[in-house]
This record gives C-alpha cells, structure tokens and sequence, in this order.
C-alpha cells in the first residue's frame, strides 16, 4: 500500500487530478514527489505537501485530508484510494473504476461525471453531490455514490447513470435527472424537480412540486428486485423499498417518464 502523508494544511487548493495508483506505480520516489499539485503560480508539487511512501501496488492511502484537496480519485480506473479526512471538492470526477472512499467530509460535485466504480463517503456532501458542473451535460453517469451522512441541495442533479444511496438530502435531489436511481432516508422540498427520467426511492421528503401526479400504491416485481439488490449496499434503504410505497409520475413539466417511490 502507497501511502500519503499530509506535512501541514495546504497553503492553496490542491489538484490530485493525476494522482492515483497506477500512477504512482510507474514512477520512483523521486517523480512521484515532483508530481505537480499547486493551483497558482507557486508551482507546487507532490513532495512539497506531503510525505511520500510508494509499494508499487494498486492502493494508496492518504492520510490527513483537508477540505483544499479537489478532484481526489479523478483519474482512478481500478485499484483503491482511502483518504483519511476530508475532501474538497470534485471527489472522484470521472472516475472510471475501482473504490474510492473518504472517513470525513467532501465539497460540492462528489461524484460528477463518474462512469464507474464505487464512491463512498462516510461523513457528509456538500450540494451537487453525484451533480453536474456547470456547462456539463451529465452528473454521475454509471457509478455508485454512497453518503452515510447528509448531503447538500440539487443532489443527482443531471445524473444520467447510477445509483446514489444517502441518509438525507437537502431540497431539490433528483433535480433535472436524466436516469438512474437515488435512494434516501429523507430529502427536503420539490424532489425530482425537472426530472426526465429516472427513479426517487424516499423515506420521507418535503413538499412535492404541483407537477408530480400520484399514481397510487403498487406491488412490483421491480421494486423486490430493487430491493433485494440495495441489500448488500444499504439494509435501511433496502428495507424501504420492501415496504408500503406510493408512487408519484413526473415532472409533468418534461417527458414526466420519472418516478418518485415514496413510504406510504
């Protein structure tokens, strides 16, 4: 295991878009320590910031996170990256395999762009978590998301692919979604807002936007199905999805081929 140890708080935000396993495994102490990181015209690189500890294997912990560390596990495609901290923004952006998980916090945008893989943070998201940037056209587009804690507003928003489990959620979750699957305990107001396709699995969420028709209670092979594949994930949501559910069609206001699964 390759191991990153934090010197001191960063004196600017850091970039670990090239930062990842396989990376790391190609070069000696020397390169790796000589990786650029900075964001401003001071230049800095890996060594600058952090005690390097190289194995060649495919795992790399990072000890000591910091809320300046952005795009952490972005160029990751297998292997495993464990960040001991918290996070700044962009956590996993494009990712396209392997797991990927942060002990503390993560800014705005975990998630975005993701195509593969697994994302679990254990403390709390910021807002546009599995989201989209601006100009993007989709947010988390095939990977797994997890949040054992709260995340912000606009979660999933523009998400294309995927499945994002959270504890709770601010308003707007499920904004402008494309497809995929969002299951939380809770979420605040107007779920699913703008939503063309897609699913919302809810304990309980805030005040619906007037554009979401109730279709009534239903018992389906999918949601059993659904249920029986968040088990492994995620006992509490996969216990909701097991009980009394009423659905709602929408966003009546788009193509309205998106459905919010709410306990009934």
């Amino acid at each position: 295991m390759s191991v990153l140890s934090l010197r001191q708080a960063p004196p600017e935000r850091l970039d670990f878009l090239d930062i990842a396993p396989a990376t790391l495994a190609a070069l000696s102490q020397g390169e790796a320590e000589r990786l650029p990181i900075g964001t401003t015209r001071r230049g800095l690189v890996l060594g600058d910031c952090f005690q390097v500890s190289l194995d060649g294997g495919d795992s790399l912990t990072i000890e000591g996170g910091h809320e300046r560390l952005d795009r952490v596990g972005a160029a990751l495609g297998q292997g495993t990256i464990r960040v001991v901290g918290d996070v700044g923004q962009r956590l996993g952006e494009g990712m396209a395999g392997g797991t990927l998980t942060v002990t503390g916090d993560a800014g705005p945008y975990a998630g975005t762009g993701a195509t593969g893989g697994t994302i679990t943070i254990e403390g709390d998201a910021g807002d546009h978590a599995g989201g989209a940037v601006y100009a993007a056209k989709a947010g988390l587009d095939g990977a797994t998301l997890i949040v054992k804690g709260t995340a912000g507003r606009h979660l999933g928003d523009r998400m294309r692919r995927g499945l994002i489990l959270v504890e709770r959620a601010g308003d707007h979750a499920g904004s402008r979604m494309i497809a995929g699957t969002i299951a939380a305990g809770s979420v605040g107001d107007h779920p699913g807002f703008g939503m063309r396709r897609g699913t919302l699995l809810l304990g309980s969420h805030g005040r619906l936007t007037p554009t979401f028709v109730e279709t009534g209670t239903h018992d389906l092979v999918f949601l059993r199905l659904l249920a029986r594949s968040l088990q492994r994930l995620s006992p509490r949501h996969a216990e909701i999805a097991a009980g009394p559910l009423r659905r709602y069609s929408g966003d009546l206001a788009t193509i309205a081929k998106g459905e919010i699964w709410a306990a009934a």
